[in-house]
């Protein structure tokens, strides 16, 4: 239900993987397209019996209507609006362990346009359940309110926020989200927020991490994109076998599975 390259492409390999047979729904040819409801497409869907659905949606809340329009499925929420990412914080947590061998105690900061991103609220809650130290930096019309109750520390300068970090996670300025002016120019932010080596040299020796799309020289360098201390390809890379593990996991737990064992 939206647009997506690496989130879409790592689920249907994922799938193909363990051996399923995905079907990749295009809204702009489908029904949608000639207005019909988002409901009725769900009902059409719930008709057709399918073992397990993966949702991303531009649309908050869509994965919960999906939960109720087919309730002999399962629901997979592979981005739902701007309130969670679920899979995205999982690799990207994942990523984190595999590179430092830990996740408790890590100091990890997340900067850029907070207030849109579905990927800073997942990661901000499984990060910390996890035991991180999560901080977090962006334009004070991009921070959403309420920080302290996900136990994230909010910093007003990207050097305070930057330092002694050993991971940072780079969020893109997401325009399509936007009804409103919330930064003068993309320069002037990159001129106060944007993620360049200089910057990097702050951290603890950083990993980089970024959810992708990246917009270069807007919310980070290329020389900090492309630079030893990216894991950006990593994370592609580590999405397919996470994806691989949740879509495993849930197959072996759904009702369905357990009549065909039976």
């Amino acid at each position: 239900m939206e647009p997506s390259t690496r989130t879409q492409a790592s689920f249907q390999l994922a799938a193909k993987r363990l051996s399923a047979e995905p079907l990749a729904f295009v809204p702009k040819f489908s029904s949608l397209s000639k207005g019909e409801t988002f409901l009725d497409t769900a009902r059409t869907l719930a008709s057709m019996a399918p073992d397990i659905v993966v949702v991303r949606s531009r649309e908050s809340g869509a994965s919960h209507v999906l939960a109720r329009e087919i309730p002999t499925a399962q629901i997979v929420n592979a981005g739902d609006g701007i309130s969670e990412h679920p899979t995205q914080a999982l690799l990207d947590a994942f990523t984190i362990r595999e590179r430092l061998g830990r996740i408790a105690g890590v100091r990890v900061t997340i900067i850029g346009d907070l207030l849109h991103s579905r990927v800073f609220r997942s990661n901000a809650r499984l990060l910390t359940m996890l035991g991180a130290e999560v901080r977090c930096c962006g334009p004070p019309t991009l921070v959403p309110p309420g920080l302290d109750r996900l136990g994230v520390r909010s910093l007003l300068h990207i050097a305070e926020a930057l330092e002694g970090a050993e991971a940072v996670m780079v969020l893109r300025i997401q325009h399509e989200r936007m009804h409103a002016s919330y930064i003068p120019t993309e320069r002037e932010y990159y001129r106060e927020f944007g993620v360049t080596s200089e910057r990097l040299a702050l951290t603890d020796s950083a990993i980089v991490l970024h959810p992708g799309p990246l917009n270069r020289g807007v919310e980070i360098s290329s020389e900090v994109a492309d630079g030893p201390q990216s894991v950006i390809l990593d994370q592609v890379r580590n999405g397919v076998a996470v994806r691989m593990a949740v879509l495993a996991e849930i197959a072996r737990s759904s009702p369905r599975s357990h009549k065909t064992d039976g």
